[in-house]
């Protein structure tokens, strides 16, 4: 495995694998943002890069991180015992600066995003957030670790946005979820295979929890599949079109569940989360 530098088509850091061909793209200034995976010869996730080279816009592609929340709280409001906070949609591990290096065992590298300044001022909590992202032939393998490091019971969400990039949203499909879901967009819940039909039109569903999903493009012969491990196991399929993608993230906890309770995880000090999800290429 190695790991070197590039500077084209963007500024990044390259992992791969020579054996396999396959390879990450990384950027860990903006969100430890794993913003390409290259398996079985084709690209799997989508970049809008000319909203990537703008860094006062969110990044719309790769893999974002969500953290300390998923979606959005009322008024982008995060109001705790200790005071009320300004919290951005998916919170705002996705725009800070990570650490980055490789780990021990070669297969990947680590990305870091400790508490500072820029995350008190949104969250009052010391905290660690570590990201162990392993690279193999047609799999990767996303390890969270979550750490209190403060001395008051810390509550959080995670997940991750992956974007993959999708030949036709008109014959893309999904399997493996349940039959009903949540419309994120209307918060009604509904037929799961009715929101999928509208994939080409546009969807927020929120789905789970489910073990394995796959998602199938068949136009461009490609296919994938989502292994889940609780409490990373809410599912949520999003698409934007025009832009030729969808995404298949894992959430631990739906909207507002900082606010609701719903499925909201609480470190006590000094105790740990880890969090796990794998992507695999079938085709």
């Amino acid at each position: 495995m190695v790991l070197v530098r590039r500077d084209t088509p963007y500024p990044h850091w390259e992992f791969s694998d020579p054996g396999s061909g396959d390879l990450l793209r990384l950027v860990p200034e903006r969100g430890g943002l794993v913003s390409g995976w290259r398996s079985g010869g084709r690209e799997r996730l989508y970049l809008d890069l000319k909203r990537f080279s703008d860094p006062a816009l969110t990044v719309r592609g790769g893999i974002p991180v969500l953290f300390p929340i998923c979606g959005g709280l009322t008024g982008d409001t995060l109001s705790l015992s200790q005071g009320h906070f300004p919290m951005p949609q998916h919170g705002f591990a996705r725009d800070q600066p990570w650490r980055m290096g490789p780990l021990q065992d070669g297969r990947g590298v680590v990305l870091e995003l400790a508490s500072c300044g820029a995350t008190l001022a949104h969250y009052p909590f010391q905290f660690l957030l570590q990201l162990e992202v392993r690279l193999a032939r047609g799999v990767l393998d996303i390890q969270a670790a979550v750490h209190n490091q403060g001395e008051e019971a810390m509550p959080f969400s995670f997940g991750l946005h992956p974007y993959f990039a999708i030949a036709d949203l008109a014959t893309a499909r999904f399997e493996g979820l349940p039959a009903c879901g949540l419309d994120q967009r209307t918060g009604q819940n509904c037929d799961t295979g009715q929101q999928l039909d509208l994939l080409a039109e546009g969807v927020d569903l929120l789905s789970g929890p489910a073990e394995t999903v796959r998602l199938l493009d068949p136009s461009a012969g490609a296919a994938l599949e989502l292994e889940t491990t609780a409490p990373l196991d809410l599912v949520v399929i999003w698409s934007d079109p025009p832009r030729p993608m969808a995404c298949l993230e894992p959430w631990t906890a739906p909207r507002g569940s900082l606010a609701t309770g719903e499925r909201r995880l609480v470190l006590q000090p000094g105790s740990s989360q880890r969090l796990r999800t794998t992507y695999r290429v079938l085709a």
